[in-house]
């Protein structure tokens, strides 16, 4: 049976995109966002609860995002979960989770449109992996 690896979210950018290039020329680039749910808690107040994801994107779709989005945006965002691993300084095993996104939109002001997808013409398709390149 085949598997499901699918996240949609809805947030706000809370980082500037930052984009570089990996040592083969391929964009990269990378932002954090917010995304808050509403809820009333057992007291009855009314409560707000803040999650943070980090967003990687990739080859078009990386270089769009970084020309067009900054803090404080409205965007959709629909990708899949990786999380990747790396030794320390210190010797100990560290993990990040992180969401590559495969679709991109824009969702405040006149601009709604995709941004990009990795299934239309406006951006090149996903890598079924990212490339493992070192990060600071």
């Amino acid at each position: 049976m085949a598997g499901l690896n699918k996240v949609m979210l809805i947030g706000n950018l809370g980082t500037d995109p930052e984009m570089r290039y990996t040592a083969n020329g391929t964009a990269v680039t990378e932002f954090r966002m917010a995304v808050s749910r509403n809820y009333t808690g057992q007291d009855g107040e009314r409560q707000e609860e803040t999650e943070w994801f980090t967003v990687v994107c990739w080859n078009k779709l990386a270089e769009t995002v970084s020309q067009y989005l900054q803090k404080g945006r409205k965007a959709y965002v629909e990708g899949r979960l990786k999380t990747r691993s790396w030794e320390g300084q210190d010797g100990q095993t560290r993990y990040k989770t992180e969401v590559v996104a495969q679709t991109v939109q824009f969702l405040d002001r006149a601009q709604a449109a995709p941004v990009g997808s990795a299934d239309d013409e406006q951006a090149a398709p996903m890598p079924e992996q990212s490339p493992a390149e070192p990060r600071d």
